[in-house]
């Protein structure tokens, strides 16, 4: 392939919203233009009420909007929530003592006048600040706004300005985030907690308006749209009619909260992915609240929040737990990050899209090591990149391990801002602040240096097309490489790259009849086609590509073979609009990418059930425990971000990440086991071979659809729609009040045991006694094996729970919509089919062995077992336990079941923090020890000896774990902070904020 200039739309995105805050104490709900006063600094505050003022807000749908406008969106005010008299004077003793006053700088405008104050880097007039990145920049500014010496200290904006010498030391810093994002799945546990909570408040003889959210919280329902109906014109419409009947019930308490709960804004369902919708509506970049300018931060429930630091914003995924926690006023305790610089240079070549360049991406940091870091690109490569491809390479720093892949604004940004329809005026101010606060990159100018505490760099010519799989999304197979890579998966051994299916049944092919058609399927036929996902759906570039590549492929005479399920759930109606002025929709429509919803879909595995036919071909004999090696192994192909094993189907055992216009290409090829280059993908209408090369669109040709097809006005009239709701939503009633009404007989939403017979004294520090191991895992344990995901397996202890309470088994629905339930989620925690647990010695699946009788036990049942007998349990665990999503129920769960540690090789970082703030305690082993080196078989007893009081407790503090058969050995105790020893002392985050509410 030539190298030639990269032409891409410019395409960029917004982020969220945002308060940074003095304090907890004062907020409003605001238009995505506008922000809280939370942040007006106390100078500004001369008759400002410190107490939540009458001008707290909250967000409703109105009509009419002007999209240009800062006051887009209608607000409304609500009924103040007073606070203590306490808080009023450490606010108003700070206020006038705010130690940074002296650096509020005035931002002039061009023609006069000003756009408002702010808190100037430069003048502190220190050296150090020039050096630092500028993902470490928002840190501080943040700090200096936001100090008050009490819940931000001035020695915290210190260590911030040391970064290069404080990073190494993992100091602890706070964060105020400047709002929260959430989807359903991750929403609707959030709302039941409050609502619970509420409970817990009102059980202490409390005000149950204490629990309220004092930062801004969007909330879009993207995650329970399935694909039950595909290649259909009516695909949306009967897929909606099919997401309302099953999810009325959490959609109707999704609008209660948004009523009951101040500053909660709900973006109903069929409105488009979270992270795009955050992209190119809710984002700011730069606030400009009552005069005062700082930058956009969010905090999102899902760990694809991080796509929004494509547009230079800071964000990045916490747990359910954190963000909880986060929405009710607490400051995020975090280690300041090191930051990878990863420089870019160069052009990518013609026909290499952003799809290969983020695996390409992930495969070097995951290699280099990231975790619990921040990536920030930089570099002449870096203004190669739309806003659009940036965007896609930040969307999957969870899969290369990173807390952020931050992209520093620029010109770029500037141009997606108004493409998407912000003012010039606003655009104005964006760069005009940015640049005065040093957070601003021009590549037309010299680059100053600044230090990282590590260094990559990537020619962008050496990218080449690539997918990544079978099972894991940084396992990179250039294209050219494909076939002989998946013979190889196919001979070795059962792992991330291996199969083991024997010589003798590597030909098998199994024959059907699909609806009077003959079929056949072979080792690698592909079952599931998806364009979905918001790490590409969000990209003119790849869309519209994948549109070329079918309209060429039609022409010549291809068509995917009909029993493929394909599908196209674009992440906004943007999508919808520019494919449809393109000409290029009705082309996917013939090849069976019909659109089918706007929502994550095949990605978080809504792939919906395969046609029986096809099923009954791949297995006649798929049992919940394990597949056997002479079924069929089917591939999925999808533009996903995620393919970890069990999690797009059941049934697809090979699952590839790909760019839209490779699934397109390996739908009509009907195989992964094919080599591009050197074999056709099929016969055209005339009679000739038809190679991957004959339907691959230039970039050229793909840039002039873009200039064409994607213009202002589509982003304009997407949004305005889209603050109208839809008619489904629209018709539900739900009732006005403060307190949740739980229905004992629901299924989906049912009151939490958390707070039962919660004490007004936190109940201290506990260690473990005696616990027997619950489970026993190597590495790569991901929270798609823990948490439960995907549809609800018939003989699944949830199932008999379902079962039993009248619910036919055609309406068990997923367990990500049953999240609501913790009586389900329970029961589906560590019921991956999947899973393997040592326990089990070779078979798998989501059982273990009660080591009292030796029993084989759901694992849900021997957990309940030895909750029965009062007895404690512990997971034994390898490397990188909890990677993967970030989901809270992956922490929730094991505490329901009783398990009180985990001991890991390593932990990713949500997963350890969300751990922590279910009371479970997380332990490393020590390096170079591990269950098999210190010979550990999950059959012994095991103690943990902690103190019994919390001050005798230390972060990272070593501890002896001692069983019953003799062994004793040492591991680090992984409470990072000193808060995260207040929450294990409160039995848990979000006890420990009730109680701080309490006091007040």
């Amino acid at each position: 392939m030539s190298c030639r200039p990269r032409f891409a739309s410019r395409l960029a995105s917004t982020t969220t919203t945002a308060t940074a805050s003095f304090s907890p104490f004062v907020c409003s709900r605001v238009s995505p233009y506008s922000a809280s006063p939370s942040s007006v600094p106390f100078w500004n505050q001369k008759c400002r009420s410190l107490s939540f003022s009458s001008s707290l807000r909250s967000l409703r749908w109105s009509h009419g909007v002007d999209w240009r406008s800062p006051g887009s969106l209608r607000v409304q005010a609500r009924n103040p929530v007073p606070v203590t008299e306490k808080f009023h004077r450490r606010i108003a003793t700070t206020a006038s003592e705010h130690p940074f006053k002296g650096v509020v700088s005035s931002l002039p405008k061009p023609g006069g006048g000003v756009f408002g104050k702010f808190y100037s880097l430069p003048a502190l007039n220190d050296p150090r600040i020039d050096r630092l990145p500028y993902s470490i920049r928002i840190l501080l500014e943040s700090a200096i706004r936001n100090c008050d010496n009490f819940q931000v200290t001035k020695d915290d904006v210190e260590k911030i300005i040391d970064w290069e010498n404080t990073s190494p030391k993992q100091v602890e810093i706070p964060f105020k985030p400047a709002r929260v994002l959430l989807q359903d799945f991750t929403g609707v546990p959030a709302v039941v907690d409050l609502a619970s909570m509420r409970d817990a408040m009102k059980n202490l003889g409390n005000d149950p308006k204490k629990i309220n959210p004092l930062v801004p919280v969007d909330l879009v329902v993207d995650h329970s749209v399935q694909v039950d109906v595909a290649r259909s014109e009516n695909a949306v419409q009967e897929n909606m009619e099919l997401e309302f009947q099953r999810n009325k019930e959490r959609f109707a308490f999704l609008k209660w909260g948004s009523s009951a709960f101040h500053n909660m804004l709900v973006v109903p369902p069929g409105s488009g992915i979270v992270h795009q919708v955050n992209l190119e509506y809710l984002g700011r970049v730069v606030f400009n609240t009552d005069g005062t300018l700082y930058p956009d931060s969010v905090v999102g429930t899902d760990s694809h929040t991080t796509m929004i630091d494509g547009l230079g914003v800071a964000g990045w995924g916490v747990g359910g737990i954190e963000a909880e926690a986060a929405m009710l006023g607490q400051p995020m305790s975090m280690v300041l990050p090191g930051v990878v610089g990863f420089k870019l240079s160069g052009k990518l070549c013609d026909g290499v899209t952003a799809t290969d360049l983020v695996l390409t991406v992930t495969q070097m940091l995951r290699k280099h090591g990231v975790v619990g870091k921040f990536v920030e690109f930089y570099g002449e490569g870096v203004g190669e990149l739309s806003l659009a491809d940036r965007a896609t390479i930040a969307n999957m720093s969870p899969e290369y391990g990173a807390t952020m892949g931050f992209f520093p604004v620029d010109h770029v940004a500037l141009q997606y801002l108004k493409l998407t329809g912000r003012s010039d005026e606003t655009v104005s101010m964006i760069e005009a602040y940015l640049r005065a606060n040093k957070m601003f990159v021009d590549y037309n100018e010299p680059q100053q240096e600044r230090a990282y505490s590590s260094y990559l760099q990537l020619y962008l010519s050496e990218v080449e097309p690539c997918i990544s799989g079978p099972k894991r999304p940084h396992d990179r197979v250039p294209l050219k490489k494909m076939k002989a890579d998946w013979h190889a998966c196919l001979d070795n051994n059962v792992g991330f790259k291996g199969f083991a299916v024997p010589k003798e049944e590597q030909n098998k092919v199994a024959r059907f009849t699909f609806h009077g058609l003959p079929a056949e399927l072979r080792h690698g036929s592909v079952v599931i086609a998806a364009i979905t996902s918001c790490t590409n759906t969000s990209n003119p570039s790849v869309m519209l590509g994948a549109g070329l590549v079918a309209k060429k492929a039609y022409e010549l005479g291809l068509e995917v073979k009909p029993w493929i399920k394909t599908s196209l759930a674009p992440g906004s109606g943007v999508v919808t609009k520019y494919l449809l002025q393109s000409g290029l929709q009705k082309y996917l429509n013939q090849q069976g990418f019909n659109i089918v919803g706007y929502g994550c879909t095949t990605c978080i595995g809504n792939s919906g059930e395969l046609d029986e036919s096809v099923s009954s071909a791949i297995s006649e004999n798929v049992t919940i425990a394990l597949i056997s090696v002479s079924d069929i192994i089917a591939a999925a192909v999808l533009s996903g971000n995620r393919n970890f094993e069990g999690r797009v189907h059941p049934l697809t055992r090979a699952n590839y990440l790909a760019s839209p216009p490779l699934v397109v290409a390996y739908a009509l090829a009907g195989t992964v086991d094919i080599d591009f280059e050197k074999e056709p993908i099929g016969t055209g209408k005339s009679g000739n071979s038809v190679y991957l090369k004959d339907i691959w669109p230039s970039n050229e040709e793909i840039a002039e659809v873009v200039q064409s097809s994607v213009l202002p006005d589509m982003f304009k009239s997407t949004y305005e729609a889209i603050t109208k709701g839809n008619p489904m939503w629209n018709q539900l009633s739900v009732p006005a009040s403060t307190l949740y009404s739980w229905d004992p007989n629901s299924t989906y939403i049912h009151e939490p045991p958390y707070f039962k017979n919660m004490t007004v004294e936190p109940p201290g520090p506990h260690g473990v006694k005696d616990a027997y191991c619950l489970l026993h895992f190597g590495d790569s344990i991901t929270t798609d094996h823990i948490s439960p995901a995907g549809s609800i397996h018939k003989d699944s202890p949830a199932a008999k729970y379902l079962l039993e309470r009248g619910v036919d088994r055609k309406d068990f629905n997923s367990y990500g919509s049953r999240r609501g339930n913790d009586e389900v989620m329970a029961r589906g925690t560590f019921a991956n089919i999947r899973i393997v647990n040592r326990l089990l010695k070779g078979e798998v699946g989501p059982k273990t062995i009660h080591v009292p009788t030796g029993e084989k036990l759901y694992v849900y049942d021997a957990a309940m077992r030895y909750k029965a007998a009062g007895q404690d349990t512990i997971v034994l665990a390898g490397a990188e336990y909890g990677s993967g999503s970030s989901r809270d129920w992956a922490a929730k769960g094991p505490m329901l079941l009783g398990v009180k540690a985990v001991i890991a090789k390593s932990f990713e970082r949500i997963h350890r923090s969300n751990l922590v703030g279910m009371g479970i305690i997380p332990l490393c082993f020590k390096p170079g020890e591990d269950a098999d080196t210190l010979g550990l078989t999950g059959h012994e007893r095991y103690s943990i000896d902690l103190p019994s009081k919390i001050s005798e407790i230390r972060p990272g503090q070593d501890v002896t774990v001692t069983t019953d058969s003799g062994k004793s050995f040492m591991c680090t105790v992984r409470f990072d902070t000193e808060v995260e020893l207040a929450y294990f002392d409160h039995g848990g985050i979000l006890p420990f904020v009730i109680r701080n509410l309490n006091k007040e």
